[in-house]
């Protein structure tokens, strides 16, 4: 049995497909189904962010497990798997840790340090927990995880400048406008990134702060909370003539802003489009008096201070280490301690098995003789066990105890 995580990012994958395989919130419950219907699958989380989607498993067997996901990808998400198959990254054993503990500490992130993930892999292990495919197996790992991404941004200075997109689209705003004062900026989308926006927004003083959403409920919540106003969907083109600043950050399948929706303007627009896939069309830029900007120029802006914060992350990556290893001593007896007492079964199982037939050919034999060559051979048998057993136990955690419990269960058949 092994970790396995299975995914493409931001750095291993171009935007455009990336964009195909971002999982709505709502059929990731579905891709939960999928990876667990397989026998080789203990346990599953899928994580799908605007900048990665990524299967985590517990499976028995690393190839199939790999399989499987791709496989489930391809179905969930509609795309062939020729289309991604080469962009695919794969983590197994103590590398799929490492990687889950560099991902909630934000160390894999666009913006080096960003916090929102954190609470992007909170959500996906409570959605997994709630459809029952994160248990005893996966639980520890993700609470673990978590756990140390908190420490990092609390005991590290990793996140002490703007460290989310959410505040880095605030600050490019702010730097391509000069000020934020007397605007009116209208977000369409009230999900994490455009709540984030707005609120951040809502303390630059802005004007105006027009919330827009497909759920009138979602948007007039927003509103209220940052103390703008909302405005229906269905409003969207005649909202766009007025606005200063437009922020998009929505779930949708296709553009909802295109070039024709606008009117020509005499003062320059900045559009940000923070959704994957992209809520604004390409032929926007056609507009001379419009700023288009997308995830990889707020990536390109929030990094500019990358020298400050990579010395945090040295410090991060340190604190991240130690907490990996106290992880993999905890995981020790969980996952070593169920093997080697299903090895001892099955060794004990084969040892009584032969006595019981030996003792057919030599019924002239003692009780006292009998122990005898019980206690000998119950001896033999842990001695030819010992050697196994410490080694796994010392590797647990680790690529070679993997390898070495693998091993285990094939030469002795052990299911």
């Amino acid at each position: 049995m092994t970790y396995l995580v299975v995914g493409l990012n931001h750095r291993s994958a171009p935007t455009e497909l990336l964009e195909q395989l971002t999982l709505p919130a709502e059929t990731v419950p579905k891709a939960l189904a999928e990876l667990a219907s397989h026998g080789v699958v203990n346990e599953a989380v899928v994580i799908s962010t605007c900048n990665r989607t990524e299967i985590y498993l517990h499976a028995e067997r690393f190839h199939d497990g790999f399989r499987i996901c791709r496989d489930a990808l391809a179905l969930v998400s509609g795309t062939d798997v020729d289309r991604f198959d080469e962009y695919l990254y794969v983590h197994h054993g103590g590398e799929a840790v490492e990687h889950l503990f560099n991902v909630t500490a934000g160390l894999d992130s666009v913006v080096l340090g960003e916090h929102e993930v954190l609470g992007q892999i909170r959500s996906a292990w409570d959605t997994a927990r709630s459809e029952g495919t994160s248990r005893a197996l996966l639980n520890p790992l993700f609470e673990h995880a978590i756990m140390a991404g908190r420490r990092v941004r609390s005991e590290t200075a990793i996140g002490q400048r703007t460290v989310s997109l959410a505040h880095s689209a605030v600050e490019l705003a702010e730097d391509r406008l000069h000020n934020l004062d007397g605007k009116s900026v209208l977000v369409v989308g009230s999900g994490e990134v455009g709540a984030s926006v707005a609120e951040a927004l809502a303390r630059k003083g802005v004007r105006e702060l027009l919330v827009c959403n497909r759920t009138p409920e979602k948007a007039a919540a927003l509103a209220e909370k940052v103390g703008g106003q909302a405005r229906s969907l269905s409003e969207l083109t005649r909202l766009l003539q007025t606005a200063d600043v437009i922020v998009t950050a929505t779930g949708a399948r296709g553009f909802l802003i295109e070039a024709g929706m606008f009117e020509p303007r005499s003062e320059r627009v900045l559009v940000l489009d923070m959704a994957i896939p992209r809520d604004v069309s390409p032929d926007v830029m056609t507009l001379d008096w419009i700023d288009l900007l997308v995830l990889a120029d707020l990536q390109a802006f929030a990094n500019s201070n990358i020298s400050e914060r990579q010395a945090a992350a040295d410090h991060a990556r340190s604190l991240l280490d130690a907490e990996m290893e106290r992880y993999r001593r905890t995981i020790t007896a969980a996952e070593v301690k169920p093997l080697l007492a299903a090895l001892y079964r099955s060794a004990e199982a084969d040892r009584v098995d032969e006595l019981d037939r030996v003792r057919k050919y030599h019924q002239d034999l003692s009780t006292d003789q009998w122990e005898a060559v019980d206690a000998a051979t119950r001896a033999v048998v842990n001695k030819l066990l010992h050697g196994p057993s410490s080694a796994v136990r010392k590797a647990a955690g680790t690529h070679r105890g993997d390898r070495l419990a693998e091993a285990i269960r094939e030469l002795f058949d052990l299911s």
